[in-house]
């Protein structure tokens, strides 16, 4: 019994480091890009900032999907969903 809890307390850290790492990796890697094809352009700042905001909104709007999935399978069946 005791295994079992400790696999979901392992698993619940596993899963809020990979949504972690998600949300600094992604614009960390969307910002280089940027730098990378802004320093072929001559436009490093605005294109490092527009692709590392996308890449930010991307993760957010992903983990905001991802949660209510996850909500709406753990609700479902349970008296106060309709």
């Amino acid at each position: 019994m005791q295994a079992h809890s400790q696999r979901g307390l392992y698993q619940g850290f596993g899963d809020a480091n990979t949504r972690a790492f998600e949300l600094v990796l992604v614009p960390l890697i969307f910002g280089f890009v940027g730098f990378l094809i802004g320093s072929a352009v001559g436009l490093v700042l605005p294109l490092t900032l527009a692709f590392g905001i996308f890449g930010l909104v991307g993760a957010m709007v992903k983990a905001y999907y991802e949660y209510k999935a996850a909500m709406a399978k753990a609700e479902e069946g349970k008296p106060w969903a309709s």
